[in-house]
């Protein structure tokens, strides 16, 4: 019976491979660091940055490019919209209950999955950030590379902010540049307090971030710089500071 089961979870992502990866792939314009450091098979956690509803698509691509079908950690009242639910739950993506008393329950599916040597996403910042720099980061990925006993491999995201960002009209266009690098594997030991640990998984993803914005080979056109930062303001947003959600940007 599970077999079947996975059977029909790898045709349904096949088939959602079969409608978006001819955009992405022949539609962006790619440059990618460092996907060698994702395991072509056996766990793997992937967390990254988050400026665009394009991101977990663009994820997905870039494990791709090391055979890898990704399983998203996504908030449970996704998985009540019609059709988007349906889909989600088909392609065996793994709901989180944001806010619970028991947070070990509320990650319990992306353990699971992790234990069963799946690719697993998560994006730690819990939402897109409004002003393109990383946010400070949710206790949760932490606590689900130490439950799980699997290094957190940081990934920093450049690029398709320009055609789809929280707030702002679409604005599709062929050609956009798409960067992606993935650092060296951040360790969670099981005595590691997750603040500290949070931390660190969001000082690597800062670090993979500034380097996409080194090697992102368009710059914007004079009017619209809104979605370009320098690689430098990719800093670390301490969880300890109890940093605020940033304020939208124009």
């Amino acid at each position: 019976m599970a077999c079947v089961c996975y059977r029909a979870v790898d045709a349904l992502y096949s088939l959602a491979k079969g409608v978006f990866y001819p955009g992405l792939h022949y539609g962006l314009k790619w440059e990618m660091e460092g996907v060698e450091r994702i395991p072509e098979r056996g766990p793997v956690l992937l967390a990254s940055n988050h400026i665009s509803y394009l991101d977990p698509l663009t994820l997905a691509y870039v494990a791709n490019e090391r055979g890898r079908h990704v399983r998203f950690l996504a908030k449970a009242e996704l998985f009540d919209k019609r059709g988007l639910g349906s889909l989600l739950r088909g392609a065996k993506q793994i709901p989180v209950q944001r806010g619970s008393a028991n947070a070990a329950q509320a990650l319990s599916g992306g353990v699971d999955a992790l234990r069963r040597g799946e690719c697993v996403t998560v994006f730690p910042e819990g939402t897109i950030s409004l002003d393109l720099e990383p946010m400070a980061g949710k206790s949760g990925t932490a606590r689900l590379a130490r439950e799980a006993g699997v290094p957190v491999t940081p990934v920093g995201l450049w690029g398709t902010q320009r055609m789809l960002f929280k707030g702002r009209k679409p604005h599709w266009q062929w050609g956009v540049a798409q960067t992606a690098v993935v650092g060296e594997p951040v360790v969670v030991g099981r005595d590691d307090h997750v603040k500290d640990a949070t931390d660190r998984i969001m000082r690597a993803i800062c670090a993979c971030v500034a380097r996409a914005r080194t090697i992102y080979p368009q710059r914007p056109d004079p009017g619209d710089e809104w979605w370009w930062r320098e690689p430098n303001t990719a800093v670390l947003r301490s969880v300890r500071a109890g940093a605020s959600a940033p304020k939208e940007t124009a």
